[in-house]
């Protein structure tokens, strides 16, 4: 599984899986090539500032109302996407138009509880995929990401 550990983006991987309390969000924005404005700050800080987590940007815009920061939820969404595209976040589908945003950007796996709605981390170890299939001339399988979705069994 190794060939595939560029599942979870490697670029900020040490300073995310460090599990930091504190963080300075500057400068892990200036480290990761975005510009610093104050709501990109406030919300690294809500994101990196208490280890890894997973959330949903209306789980985070919450976070930021109650807090007293004032922002439109298309601006969470959009920052985000920017933290993910720049290797802060890895982006997670647990449904059709449902997603989470995870900090621990290494290569993992999760478990997704239908009825809480709650995403948790499976260790690389603890799950083993095989019989991925052939792929064409040129081409690589780059990852596979695995969400077991688990809920209550139907009485029989």
């Amino acid at each position: 599984m190794g060939e595939m550990s560029n599942c979870g983006t490697v670029a900020y991987g040490s300073l995310m899986n460090s599990g930091l309390a504190e963080i300075d969000p500057i400068t892990l924005l200036y480290d990761a090539e975005m510009r610093p404005t104050r709501q990109r700050q406030f919300l690294a800080q809500l994101l990196f500032g208490r280890g890894h987590r997973h959330v949903t940007a209306e789980e985070l815009h919450r976070e930021a109302r109650a807090a007293g920061i004032k922002m439109a939820l298309a601006t969470v969404y959009n920052t985000l996407h920017r933290f993910t595209r720049s290797g802060l976040l890895r982006e997670v589908a647990v449904a059709s138009g449902r997603r989470h945003f995870d900090t621990n950007v290494s290569y993992h796996h999760h478990v997704f509880d239908e009825q809480t709605g709650e995403l948790s981390d499976i260790d690389e170890g603890d799950l083993l995929i095989s019989g991925l299939p052939e792929v064409a001339d040129g081409m690589e399988i780059r990852c596979v990401d695995v969400v077991v979705r688990v809920g209550f069994a139907a009485d029989r």
